[in-house]
């Protein structure tokens, strides 16, 4: 896959999944470019909610993340699992679905967060490990 065609694909995934696009949030895990994006579920239409199995509410956000090879920028897959934590300590596991669409492969999964909630994202891609934390807001 091509570095053009990425990120084609990336723009059109961030539009898709949330309404804008948004700055590039990536981590570098050794071999692994880890693009990443956390957004509230309402951003997404209906029919696109739908096709990919994900509830739409304002309590609820998505969490998109791509893995691709440093070097060649092609998809990886080598499973993705996480847990978000909200400011009281209470900890959500991530059940992460894998998609599949041509040559772009991604995991998407949902949690619930609160108006005005910093979560704290413990992600493991494989056998490493990142952090990041977002705030998030009740959306209608």
């Amino acid at each position: 896959m091509s570095k053009t065609f990425f990120v084609k694909t990336v723009m059109v995934v961030s539009l898709i999944f949330s309404g804008f696009v948004m700055a590039e949030q990536k981590e570098t895990l050794g071999d692994w470019d880890v693009h990443y994006s956390a957004f509230n579920s309402t951003s997404l239409s209906p029919a696109i909610a739908t096709q990919y199995n994900l509830t739409r509410s304002a309590s609820k956000g998505v969490l998109n993340i791509a893995v691709l090879d440093k070097k060649t920028q092609k998809a990886q897959t080598p499973g993705v699992t996480g847990q978000v934590v909200n400011p009281l300590g209470q900890i959500q596991e991530l059940d992460f679905q894998q998609v599949t669409e041509g040559d772009a492969s991604y995991y998407l999964a949902q949690f619930e967060h609160s108006n005005a909630e910093t979560l704290r994202f413990t992600i493991q891609v494989g056998e490493q490990q990142f952090k990041f934390n977002q705030e998030f807001w009740l959306n209608d």
